[in-house]
């Protein structure tokens, strides 16, 4: 951080398009703080090629969306929240527009031009505005310009939030949020960063699975504070897998767009014939959670380590110049997309689920907000609509600017004494081996255990197997040193352990939870969100290796 005593307005954790969006939308006159985990624009915002959704069109409308929305959803999307957020969608497009975002364009019938919109899975209109397939990295880099130039946000590249510093923590009988401990990956060492009020905008946790289309980033670290810190959470349950990503031994996590099967693409078996039409009627354009589930029947059906999306039936103009990111990737393996199908498989992609927010993106805890995919808004329900996620962070991002701004205008926003990280007896590990063994055994047994599909004796094992490495991970964290895989390991295994227990409290298949033991959807109560509620924390002690944390009997 810049300085250790320096106290900001509004500290912002993550860096994406929610967490840069509200940077933005909060007034000129409050001191920000913006923390990202490496470069301020690396995160999942920046990789998302399809776009967002918005009704523009005269034959469209929020009605809709709204339904598309809900059915995607499964039942469990809130309908407010969805006309709520449906209803916004054409301000937040014309904000980024304002922000000079190079959206596509087209030139219509009559001459005009206009924003090119895109129809993916899910959606019963074309409705998602797009940059071609780089739609995340257009929208990240334009608000990253704009941060970077803004006199009153001060950015801190490679900080990574620990813990959140909470009344509960400091002996208070309040719960408001004061700030958080910062650990400096560059310098090695941990800053406390007081604030008047406190966002998580860190993304998901897919980094959970073994297999993912998420950068490394996605390791859940604002669930695990707010759990930590005593807010519920919600829905975890509906990890959604991406039905298509790239299949390749060199290729890391890259995605092939939903927008590819909006514009015709067909998944094929190794056979060359099509599968989908088995499964849904509307094919390829079914929701995410019903394409990938069938793609990994198929594929343990047959024994095939992928299947197959061809798009070579179009135009090969028209593919290089929707899909120029796809097409250069894919070519770069050896896959020229225009005369060959791109062999996919799923990937754990996005987390429906999250700490659980009113509409003004509060938390449980004072001063506290949580926006974009760290949340549970009510938006998605069982399953994300496809571009539905960068329409949900900006916004919440919006209208949790604008509750901070007014509760900084009108409440008491003295902060308290708050004690530095104090590390003076902790030692350098001689075991860091361990930490990677311990995320590679968790990434692992959950792609197993807690993926597409599951079964009450895989969530048990899975159960057992956390829970032993949740108090191996809290002692050695307890013991040594930090380091930045130590604080993403801890994250990890306490949403790890989060998702597992939301889990094995839906007994019935929803969405994206499958369950071969209760194969059934159920109409009575089954049709809840699934919300666990931490234990409140306790205060803050000296423990042996004199750090500043949470009792050794109280785990995470």
């Amino acid at each position: 951080m810049r300085t250790r005593t320096e106290v900001y307005d509004v500290l912002i954790i993550g860096s994406g398009a929610a967490g840069l969006t509200l940077a933005l939308r909060l007034p000129d006159d409050l001191r920000v703080a913006v923390l990202s985990k490496g470069p301020l624009q690396e995160g999942s915002s920046l990789y998302a090629q399809g776009g967002i959704s918005a009704v523009l069109e005269e034959t469209d409308s929020v009605e809709a969306h709204v339904r598309d929305t809900l059915d995607a959803g499964a039942g469990l999307s809130e309908e407010t929240t969805a006309r709520f957020v449906a209803t916004h969608a054409r301000g937040a497009i014309e904000w980024l527009i304002d922000a000079e975002v190079p959206f596509s364009k087209e030139t219509r019938a009559d001459g005009s031009e206009g924003l090119h919109l895109n129809q993916e899975g899910g959606h019963s209109h074309r409705r998602i505005v797009h940059a071609a397939d780089a739609t995340g990295r257009a929208i990240e880099t334009t608000l990253e310009g704009r941060v970077r130039a803004s006199e009153h946000i001060d950015v801190f590249e490679h900080a990574l939030a620990v813990d959140l510093v909470t009344g509960h923590r400091l002996g208070h009988p309040d719960n408001q949020c004061y700030g958080a401990y910062v650990f400096d990956a560059q310098a090695g060492r941990v800053f406390l960063a007081p604030a008047r009020r406190v966002v998580l905008a860190s993304g998901g946790a897919s980094k959970v699975y073994l297999y993912t289309s998420n950068p490394d980033g996605a390791t859940g670290d604002g669930i695990a504070m707010a759990w930590r810190a005593g807010c519920r959470v919600a829905n975890l349950e509906f990890n959604q897998f991406h039905p298509t990503c790239l299949y390749h031994p060199q290729a890391k996590s890259f995605l092939i767009s939903e927008a590819l099967r909006g514009e015709g693409a067909r998944l094929l078996l190794p056979d060359g014939s099509r599968f989908m039409d088995r499964f849904d009627e509307r094919g390829e354009l079914a929701p995410r959670d019903i394409v990938a589930r069938a793609i990994d029947y198929e594929m343990k059906r047959l024994g095939s380590d992928s299947v197959y999306l061809d798009i070579s039936h179009r135009p090969s103009e028209f593919i290089r110049e929707h899909f120029p990111t796809i097409y250069d990737k894919c070519l770069a393996y050896g896959i020229d997309i225009t005369t060959e199908p791109i062999p996919v498989v799923p990937a754990a992609h996005y987390t429906c689920g999250g700490v659980a927010v009113d509409r003004a993106g509060r938390t449980d805890v004072g001063g506290l907000y949580c926006i974009g995919e760290t949340s549970y808004t009510g938006l998605h329900g069982a399953n994300r609509l496809a571009s539905n996620s960068l329409l949900e962070c900006l916004v919440y991002g919006t209208v949790a600017a604008d509750d901070i701004a007014a509760s900084l205008a009108s409440g008491d926003n003295t902060l308290p004494d708050i004690p530095d990280w104090d590390e003076s007896l902790v030692t350098d590990s001689d075991e860091q081996v361990v930490v990677s063994h311990n995320w590679d055994e968790i990434r692992r047994f959950m792609w197993d255990y807690v993926g597409i599909v599951r079964t009450t004796k895989r969530l048990e094992r899975a159960k057992r197997r956390i829970d032993l490495l949740l108090g191996e991970i809290q002692d050695y964290y307890g013991s040594f040193r930090l380091t930045a895989d130590l604080v993403e390991l801890r994250n990890l295994a306490v949403v790890a352990d989060l998702i597992i227990r939301c889990g094995q409290s839906r007994r019935e298949s929803r969405g994206l939870h499958y369950n071969l033991d209760f194969p059934f959807r159920r109409d009575d109560e089954g049709a809840r969100a699934t919300v666990l509620t931490p234990t409140p924390p306790r205060p803050y002690r000296r423990r042996q290796g004199g750090r500043i944390d949470n009792p050794v009997e109280d785990p995470f």
